[in-house]
């Protein structure tokens, strides 16, 4: 199949690329950074802009309740879960912290994780660790890539960690992690479960139930579409029956009902902050309408079919080497080139149109130990990318390495 006839839910990519603007003047391959953001989501943020600044912010937020619970229940569906079990919150890294927090950690508690967990929660991981005594057990890697499942499970039998976290997409490379098998190991053995689907949010299906985890954070700005700014973090019944809550908490997120005592909100209200962006919330909304009307399925499809085709060609350029490895790969590539730091590759490659973005050891220091580089280039393409693209790419870095 030609990827440039792929129709995504009877429409065409060129109708795609239309409801797209920056695709006019740019080769767009930094999806996993920020995505280029479609119409539709861009019309909701300007419109509630708009709207504050005609009436006023308060009452702004007061005319558009309908709708922020609109976005709520098109976010929740994107992942399989009621809408009033996803909280709103600032980004990815900030569901993660308000989950971690919600941890009754104490000294000698567990933390079981992987080698690929971004590099935010890496650090505070062992922020807990300093500050409370909690231990850090990362499994190892598989010999094909991605976390060794029968050292995942053994680490879980045999430590019985407060929590097993798990990023599902590195920022660092194309590896999917298998959360699913992860989250019946965590189920089995009654172990709280926090995934980071910061990665995988927008370009693949996502389904909580399945997952079988009580924490999933995500932002809008990478795969989903959306606007910088905004994110959310969805929470299981289990986490709320058992009355976790944020260390952390405002009177958005519980009523103070006598002096000395609050009561938090009974859903995932608990993790949301009053003061918020109404407008990137309604942006978010609309980009998991989008996402959803295109279809999940499709989007995987095509992204990895670009991806895959990537990983095929680029090797074809000199001292150039794909990073990637495990046994499920998505939309993201990740190359080192021998002799050149990524970040001037970045900066090469902008000034030609075309946007990638660079990944330091300081982002993945086991995975980029492992792998003996201290630079990657990262080029991740997204549904609306064409294959002459990615001929544009290869043609601008052998352009590039020729100098």
């Amino acid at each position: 199949m030609n990827l440039s006839d792929l129709s995504l839910a009877d429409l065409s990519l060129a109708d795609l690329r239309a409801d797209t603007p920056g695709c006019a003047h740019r080769v767009h391959f930094n999806n996993a950074g920020a995505a280029l953001m479609p119409k539709p989501v861009v019309d909701a943020v300007h419109a509630h802009i708009d709207l504050e600044a005609e009436i006023g912010g308060y009452e702004a937020d007061a005319q558009v309740r309908d709708s922020l619970a609109g976005a709520h229940a098109a976010v929740a569906e994107l992942v399989g879960a009621a809408p009033d079990r996803v909280a709103f919150v600032e980004h990815a890294t900030a569901a993660v912290s308000a989950a971690l927090s919600a941890v009754p950690f104490a000294p000698g508690d567990v933390i079981a994780t992987t080698q690929n967990d971004y590099a935010s929660s890496q650090i505070q991981y062992l922020s807990l660790a300093r500050r409370f005594g909690v231990e850090i057990v990362r499994a190892p890697d598989a010999p094909e890539g991605g976390v060794d499942l029968v050292a995942m499970e053994e680490i879980i039998h045999r430590r019985r960690p407060k929590l097993v976290t798990v990023t599902h997409v590195p920022t660092n490379s194309g590896l999917i992690q298998d959360v699913v098998s992860i989250g019946t190991m965590c189920r089995a053995r009654d172990v709280l479960y926090l995934v980071d689907a910061c990665q995988s949010v927008g370009q693949m299906p996502i389904d909580v139930e399945a997952i079988g985890c009580d924490f999933l954070a995500a932002t809008a700005r990478k795969y989903l579409r959306g606007p910088r700014g905004v994110g959310f973090l969805y929470v299981s019944d289990r986490v709320l029956d058992a009355g976790l809550e944020p260390l952390f908490i405002d009177m958005w997120g519980a009523d103070w009902i006598d002096a000395d005592l609050y009561q938090p909100a009974p859903d995932a209200r608990r993790f949301e902050w009053w003061e918020r962006s109404v407008a990137l919330a309604l942006g978010m909304g609309a980009a998991a309408r989008y996402a959803g009307d295109i279809g999940l399925g499709p989007i995987r499809d095509r992204v990895r079919a670009l991806a895959s085709t990537l990983r095929e060609r680029l090797p074809a350029l000199p001292g150039l080497r794909v990073l990637d490895r495990g046994r499920e790969l998505g939309a993201t590539v990740s190359v080192t080139i021998d002799g050149h730091d990524a970040k001037d590759l970045v900066e090469e490659l902008r000034l030609r149109g075309i946007n990638t973005s660079a990944q330091e050891r300081v982002y993945a220091v086991l995975d980029f130990d492992a792998k003996g580089v201290e630079t990657a280039l990262r080029i991740s393409p997204h549904y609306y990318n064409l294959e002459s693209e990615i001929d544009t790419l290869l043609d601008a870095l052998a352009d590039v390495l020729a100098d």
